[in-house]
Formats: C-alpha cells, sequence, structure tokens
C-alpha cells in the first residue's frame, strides 16, 4: 500500500537513508536527515517522519521527546502503517507487550501483507503466549513467503504448540519432502528429532519409532536415537528390544543411573533379591563404575546381604578418602536398621584403626592409608550431625582437625556443625579459617558469606564476596547485576529476622526483577532458534519459561515479600519524622542521657563512614555512567525505579503489593499448601470472604492435617461469626461450601479439638493461638511446652517470637522461663544466649534487641 503522504524523490531518498541509519545504528545521523526532512515548510508535520525521528531518540535514550514525536506523526498520519509500526517499537522497547501487539494489528489493518510487521507481531504473540494469534500470524508468513524455511518451521510450531501434533507432523512432513535439499547436515538431524519428538508427544510410539529407525542413518545424534528407541519400547511394552539397547547404553557410560533403573523396568524385576543378582552382574561386567554398587545398597533389604555390602562401599570410599562418601549414601538413613548397621560399622572401623591399623579386626592383606582414620572421624562426624548429636560430632571433627590441621574440608564440616545446632557466628568464623586455607576458593568463601548472612552480618558478607567480584563497584550491586540469587535470598531472610523490612524488601523486588528480566531474555531466542534449528532446545526454553517463577528463588522471595507486607499492614511502620519522638517519649531522664549518648557516637561514626561512602558513591556514578554507555541505543532496556528501603517499608498498600507476589504462586506453586495459606491471611485482612474460602478449599485439597490450615479454618469460621451482614447470595455460597469444611462444630468446639490433637510442637504452637482466645494460660503453657519429640530450635525460635511480639499476651516471666529451658536443651544455640555486647566492627549489624532472633532460621 503507498504511503497516504508520499514524499517527493528528493525527501524520499533522505527518509530511506533515516531507515538505513536505524537500521546499522547510525542514530545521530539519522536525525541529521531526518532534520533535513522537517525543516522544509511543506513537511514540518510529515507524520512517518516524525515518527523514524522519535524512534531514533529513543534509541538515544531521550524517551520522553521519542514519545512526543511519535504520537504527532500518528497524529498527522493515523492510517500509516509505519506510524503505528514505530509506536509499537516504543511500547516493546518498554515492556508493553499488549500495547505493542494492539498498535501492530492497527498498521497490519492499513498493510496487511507487511512481512516485517508479521514477524515482529509473531514474536510478541509468541513472547506473550497467544497461541492462537501466533498461529494465525505464522499462517500468514507461511502463505507470503512459502520458500522460506523459517515459514515453514513456525507454522508447524504454532501447531505442535497447540497440541496439534497431526498437523504439526503433516507440516514438517510437507516441508522436508518438498523443501529439503542439499547435504543431511546437524539442521537437518534436529529437523528430524523434532518431528519425532512432535510424534512421542502426540502418543503414537510406534510411528516414533519406525520414524527413528528410517532416519537413523540421517540424524547424527546417536545418542538421542538410543534413548529414544529404547523409550518407546519400553512404552510398548517391548520389554526385550528395549532390554538389548539399554544394556549398548549401559557399555558406553556405566555410571548412568537412570540406564539401570530402565533396565530394572525392561527385565520387569520386582523383588530385591533379584534386583540385587542383577546389579552383581554389573559389578564384575564394569569393575571401576561406582554406579551399580551405590544402587545395590538401595536395593538390598536392611540384614546380613547389606552389611557385607555397605562395608564393602564404605572401605572402599575410605580407602580412597572421598570427602562426599556422607552425602552420598545418606538417603540409606531413612531406613533405621540401614543407619544402625552403618553405626555399628562405623565405630567398628574407628577402634580397629586406632588399634590395629585395619579397618577389622583380622588383618587385611592390603593396609589402610594412614588417612583412613582421618576419614573415618569425618564420617563420623557428618553421621553425628545428622542425628543432632552436637556433642560427639563436635569430638569427631576435633580429632580429624587434629589429625590433619590442613585440610579444608574438616573446618567446612566444623562451620556447618555449629550452622546445624544454631550458632552461625562461630558457624562463619570456622569457615574463615577454612576460607584463610586457600583464599582464591569461591565455593569457600560464598559459603562463609552465607553463614555471614545467618549471623547478621551484613557488612563482614558484603567484604568476603567483594573478593570475587569486580574491582571499584560496591559488591551488592555487582551481585545484582550477576543475578547472584544465592545471595539476594539469604540476605532477605537475614534482614527479615532482624526486622529490617525495607532491607527485606529491597532483596525480594531484586529477585522478582531479575525473574523477568529472564523472561525477556527468551525475546531474542524467538527468532534465533529458528534459523539454527535448535527445536527441541527451543520448545524446552519454552516449557521452562512458562513455570520460571516455580524456582525455589522465587518461591523464597516471594515468601519474605508477603509475610513482611502483611507484618506491615499489622504493624505499618511510623513515618520517618515520628519515629525519633516515638523513641524518645516516654524514656526516664538517665536513659534519656544515655540515649543521646549513644546517639553522639552514632553521629561520629556516621560522619566518619560518610567520606567513605562518597567515595563509594563516586565509584558507583562511574560505574552507572559505563553502564549507561554500554546500554545507549539498547531499545529493550527501559529506566526500573530504584528501590529504596525506606519507601518500601512505608507504602500506602500493602496487601496489593503482596498479592503480586502472590499470584505468580497461585498459577506456578498451587501443589504447595504454604500458598494457599498465604492468600487466606491476605484476604483475610482484605475481608474477602469468597477469596479465603477458595484459599481454604484449595488448602484442605492438598492436605486436611495442616496446623496452620485448621488454625485459618477457626479464624475464618469465627470471621462468619462476627460477619452477618454479608450480601444474601455470598451467604448462601458460605453456608453450603462450608458444610464440609466446619461439619457442624461451633468456633468454641473447634478450638477445643484442635488444641486437644498436639502430639507435636508445631501442632502445640497453633493449638495453643488457638487455644489463647478462650483460655490464656493454658495457651501459654501449651505453646512453651518441650515434651514432644520433634522440638526443634526453629520451632523454639518461632514460639519464643510470638512470646516477644506479644500474641500470648503480657507474659515476661514465662518468656524468660522459656528461654532457659531452651536454653537446656540446646546450649550451642545463640536464639536462646543472653546477648553479647557488639564489638565496634559489629555494632551497625546486629543490635542488641535482635541478637536473640538471629539464628530463627536453624
Amino acid at each position: 500500500m503507498p504511503p497516504s503522504n508520499p514524499l517527493p524523490p528528493k525527501e524520499n531518498a533522505l527518509f530511506k537513508r533515516i531507515l538505513r541509519c536505524y537500521e546499522h545504528k547510525q542514530y545521530k545521523n539519522g536525525l541529521k536527515f531526518a532534520k533535513q526532512i522537517l525543516t522544509n515548510p511543506k513537511f514540518t508535520e510529515h507524520g512517518e517522519t516524525l515518527a523514524m525521528k522519535g524512534l531514533t531518540l529513543n534509541c538515544l535514550g531521550r524517551k520522553e521527546e521519542a514519545y512526543e514525536y511519535v504520537r504527532r506523526g500518528l497524529r498527522n498520519d493515523l492510517k500509516s502503517p509505519v506510524c503505528w509500526h514505530v509506536f509499537g517499537l516504543l511500547q516493546r522497547s518498554d515492556k508493553k507487550y499488549d500495547e505493542a501487539i494492539k498498535c501492530y494489528r492497527n498498521a497490519l489493518k492499513w498493510e496487511k501483507e507487511n512481512i516485517q510487521i508479521l514477524r515482529d507481531l509473531s514474536l510478541l504473540q509468541i513472547q506473550m503466549r497467544d497461541l492462537e494469534g501466533y498461529k494465525d500470524t505464522r499462517y500468514q508468513l507461511f502463505i507470503l513467503r512459502p520458500t522460506q524455511r523459517a515459514s515453514w518451521i513456525g507454522f508447524a510450531m504454532s501447531y505442535h504448540l497447540l497440541e496439534d501434533y497431526e498437523m504439526a507432523n503433516s507440516i514438517l512432513d510437507a516441508f522436508r519432502t518438498n523443501q529439503m535439499k542439499g547435504p543431511y547436515d546437524y539442521e537437518h538431524s534436529e529437523l528430524l528429532l523434532y518431528q519425532n519428538m512432535v510424534l512421542a508427544e502426540s502418543g503414537q510410539y510406534e510411528r516414533a519409532l519406525q520414524h527413528l529407525h528410517k532416519f537413523s542413518s540421517q540424524i547424527l545424534d546417536k545418542l538421542a536415537i538410543k534413548e529414544n528407541s529404547a523409550e518407546y519400547y519400553l512404552k510398548l511394552k517391548r520389554f526385550k528390544e528395549a532390554e538389548a539397547v539399554y544394556e549398548d547404553l549401559l557399555k558406553r557410560n556405566p555410571e548412568n543411573v537412570m540406564y539401570y533403573h530402565k533396565l530394572i523396568e525392561a527385565r520387569q524385576l520386582t523383588s530385591t533379591d533379584d534386583k540385587v543378582a542383577f546389579f552383581n552382574i554389573f559389578k564384575a561386567e564394569y569393575p571401576r563404575a561406582i554406579a551399580p554398587r551405590r544402587l545395590q545398597l538401595s536395593a538390598a533389604p536392611a540384614g546380613p546381604v547389606f552389611r557385607e555390602l555397605v562395608d564393602a562401599y564404605l572401605r572402599n570410599g575410605l580407602r580412597k578418602g572421598i570427602p562426599p562418601l556422607f552425602i552420598d549414601v545418606r538417603t540409606l538413613y531413612e531406613d533405621k536398621q540401614k543407619l544402625e548397621t552403618i553405626e555399628e560399622l562405623m565405630l567398628q572401623y574407628l577402634d580397629n584403626l586406632s588399634k590395629t591399623g585395619h579397618f577389622s579386626s583380622v588383618p587385611e592383606a592390603d593396609l589402610p592409608p594412614a588417612s583412613a582414620i582421618l576419614w573415618v572421624h569425618y564420617y563420623a562426624a557428618q553421621h553425628y550431625d545428622w542425628k543432632k548429636d552436637t556433642d560427639r560430632a563436635l569430638e569427631y571433627i576435633d580429632m580429624a582437625i587434629e589429625h590433619t590441621p590442613t585440610l579444608i574440608d574438616l573446618f567446612i564440616m566444623k562451620g556447618k556443625i555449629y550452622k546445624h545446632c544454631g550458632d552461625p557466628v562461630s558457624a562463619y568464623s570456622w569457615l574463615l579459617e577454612a576460607a584463610a586455607l586457600d583464599t582464591a576458593d569461591r565455593y569457600v568463601n560464598s559459603k562463609c558469606a552465607r553463614y555471614m548472612l545467618r549471623a547478621g552480618h551484613h557488612a563482614r558478607a558484603e567484604e568476603m564476596c567483594a573478593k570475587f567480584t569486580r574491582e571499584g563497584v560496591p559488591a551488592t550491586e555487582n551481585l545484582n547485576e550477576m543475578q547472584c540469587m544465592w545471595f539476594q535470598t539469604e540476605a532477605a531472610l537475614s534482614y527479615q529476622r532482624l526486622g529490617q523490612w525495607g532491607d527485606a524488601l529491597k532483596k525480594a523486588h531484586e529477585i522478582d526483577r531479575h525473574f523477568s528480566e529472564i523472561m525477556e531474555d527468551q525475546f531474542d531466542f524467538h527468532s534465533y532458534c529458528m534459523r539454527k534449528m535448535t527445536l527441541r532446545s527451543y520448545v524446552g526454553l519454552l516449557r521452562l519459561e512458562d513455570v520460571l517463577r516455580s524456582h525455589p528463588f522465587y518461591l523464597t522471595a516471594a515468601r519474605v515479600a508477603i509475610q513482611v507486607y502483611v507484618r506491615l499492614y499489622d504493624k505499618p511502620e511510623p513515618p520517618a519524622a515520628h519515629a525519633q519522638s516515638a523513641v524518645t517519649e516516654n524514656l526516664a531522664p538517665s536513659e534519656l542521657k544515655k540515649l543521646r549518648n549513644k546517639q553522639r557516637k552514632a553521629k561520629r561514626k556516621a560522619e566518619q563512614e560518610s567520606a567513605l561512602q562518597a567515595q563509594v558513591q563516586v565509584k558507583r556514578e562511574q560505574h552507572h555512567k559505563a553502564r549507561a554507555a554500554q546500554e545507549q541505543g539498547d531499545p529493550e532496556a527501559p529506566q526500573l525505579d530504584e528501590l529504596v528501603p525506606d519507601k518500601l517499608a512505608r507504602v500506602e498498600d500493602p496487601l496489593e503489593q503482596a498479592i503480586k507476589f502472590l499470584c505468580p504462586l497461585r498459577t506456578l506453586a498451587a501443589d504447595k499448601i504454604e500458598t494457599h495459606l498465604m492468600a487466606f491471611e491476605i484476604y483475610y485482612r482484605k475481608n474477602k470472604p469468597l477469596l479465603m474460602l477458595q484459599s481454604l478449599k484449595r488448602a484442605c485439597g492438598l492436605s486436611t492435617d495442616n496446623s496452620h490450615l485448621n488454625d485459618c479454618i477457626l479464624r475464618f469460621r469465627l470471621w462468619l461469626d462476627e460477619h452477618k451482614d454479608v450480601a444474601p447470595a455470598v451467604a448462601t455460597v458460605l453456608e453450603q461450601e462450608t458444610l464440609n469444611m466446619f461439619k457442624g462444630r461451633s468456633a468454641a468446639q473447634m478450638t477445643e479439638e484442635f488444641a486437644s490433637r498436639c502430639d507435636g510442637q508445631r501442632r502445640a504452637y497453633w493449638g495453643a493461638r488457638a487455644l489463647y482466645r478462650t483460655r490464656p494460660a493454658a495457651a501459654i503453657a501449651l505453646a512453651t511446652s518441650l515434651h514432644h519429640d520433634d522440638v526443634s530450635i526453629q520451632g523454639c525460635v518461632e514460639v519464643l517470637t510470638s512470646l516477644r511480639d506479644g500474641e500470648f499476651g503480657p507474659c515476661e516471666k514465662e518468656t524468660e522461663d522459656y528461654i532457659a529451658a531452651c536454653r537446656e536443651k540446646f546450649p550451642y544455640a545463640k536464639a536462646f544466649q543472653p546477648p553479647a555486647p557488639p564489638s565496634d566492627d559489629e555494632a551497625n549489624h546486629v543490635e542488641e534487641s535482635q541478637v536473640k532472633e538471629v539464628s530463627a532460621s536453624y
């Protein structure tokens, strides 16, 4: 379609030069040519030129001017596909994909066969997973460019993603027979494997198998042929053929655990004796392979056979000095009898090695190395640490360190023992010892930084990480740029424990932005994978991105954010101007004097630090300028708002902010009861009965035996008793849907029943919270009981936090008694120790009032 406002030849040539300058990223030259056209009085309002000038300005980072020029261009030429296309590109650069799609559709109204606009539209549609729209657009591209390979592949994939496998296979067959010419290379091989993937996903395993056999000479990935063939044989219950293929695969890689499991399935072995005999065959056939020996331990039942097998396995690992030996066999500990057998053998090794230098009382032909006793001590420390016998674990790790004081693994293990017993400060102290033995070991330094965060020492953790970040840039900024999410999740949890809500939310939002960036990064692959024919990997990428926010890092960040926002709704942070007056309002003169002295010292320290902060700020600005220079001209890099902790902690709508984190969880973590309980907590505060009911029903569908869920059901019952003024239609729904949930019980009956089923610490805690509404004294006694078998440091800290927060009313004496009882039960846990006065370099990390909360995650 010709332009609605055509330019004369001279100006048209200039306009084409603007387009070329944009394509070659010569933006300043493009502006010069646009100026030459727009300075002509006849064309000062030429729509397409104004739009291209706006697009060029956008690439130079001048967004406000860019939008102004593009909108002017649209006003002057609403029927121009160029103007609409450019407006869509601007919207796309700001990640407003829905708006960009509307702009592209408007552009196509005036030029239906514009290839570039159709391609851009298809990229946005697959990015937004508008699969029906994507299919229609790929069909138009296929009709317009039937000779291009990308047209066929995109058209076939649009049907595949919609699970129309037969149509997708038909298109691929037609393309392969009519269009494929030349030698059979890697790209052709990938196309055939992709077609085979389509057949397999459609459930046509016989056709998929025949397809593999037919084109096996043209497929270069021979391993994929064998693995897929074996899988299809199993699906078709052709066990003999599957067995032969898996035996062949084991010759290629005898350490692949999956091959052994599949071969057992192909041989239809069910009894433990048959499985033990099965692994004996492969132990003899592959004497150096570890996988059959380890899998045999899991298959063998506890008893003499298992004892003999695990004895040989442990001796081999201890002779060779394999540090992760315990981690390797730890899953066997789920069987109590196997655990006892391993412990008995280990103690036997210790006794015999110390007396005779052999593993057994009978001298062996092959004398164990001198280091064997070291690795037995190391294993024993891990064993007793797993059993939560801290004293014995420390005893054995100290023996190991005394034997070989230069082995890094020993110091790491001692740090882990202290971490598990609730002493993060001692834990990171021992990790510092390990780091001193090898300053270039990133793993040890990262582990040490993680423990420092758990101890609440953020500045020290940043200093430790700064050894491996870009010089001249603050460590936290560089870690954020590198999307180092393990650090940020640990920091978020640490700030939450310390009550620094704004900082915790900042880290949670940073993690959320990382996941958004990962989602955006897939955009470049939509066209790349079509071009390079990496189609199987591309489909895997799309499916991964669809469930990206189900990753544990996001789940942790979302949980922190939701819990903090709910807490800020319940107890809002005071405005900054009133915070100081609230602190000094009711202080006695002597206490006020002490506070003033402390403030003066803090002021002097702040002045000393301000100079250092100024230097850091200069480096930060230089770094940002360098980044801006690198990103200049990148239309896909919108400027993000700065995350300021104070602003985040004082948002006007904390529950709405919490819902933003909740929404992905309700879709991608719907199988976790915690998701629905957090949803209930939010909607309970928003007084949304139907949404509360929905959350509870979904939670009940996952488990009816969750103590937190029972408390939520009770609170919902109490809410309904207090709110009789709901709409009649809503009341009818609530009455019908809660019949199975309440089972005709009143709130008082539910409370007593709930409190009576307290056979564990967590049940007792939530039962006590319910009981507090009617019998406060009994509730406190129930919550502070330590007579349960599953009592843990984390559970005790949760109870202690509730007591201090006033959830059980004023109970100072009971709190002190509870702390003393916990200290006796967990003597190493810092959470129950009197707070030690912080040293000068720790003063800014852990306040005295927060020391007891540092160990909340242990």
